[in-house]
């Protein structure tokens, strides 16, 4: 699985409305970025209590990333 879409697929399983989600991806040298847009009331989800919810959603992309591509990932959440 393409990070873009695990990642895509886990934004998508916590909003309340998915269609509205945008996600692009840009590679760097040694480093992916991945910038994810949600609606600004779905960002207290995405990002959860103390970060702890955006912090899964990392590791489980970075873990995905190590067995793929070796690069060190950056998910970038903001509000549309």
């Amino acid at each position: 699985m393409k990070l873009l879409e695990l990642t895509e697929f886990l934004i998508k399983k916590i909003v309340s409305d998915p269609d509205t989600v945008s996600l692009k991806q840009f590679e760097e040298d040694d480093e992916i970025i991945i910038e994810v847009l949600v609606e600004e009331n779905d960002m207290g989800q995405v990002i959860g209590r103390g970060g702890k919810t955006a912090n899964a959603i990392r590791t489980i992309v970075q873990a995905a990333a190590y067995q793929n591509t070796k690069k060190r990932i950056k998910i970038n959440i903001d509000s549309m």
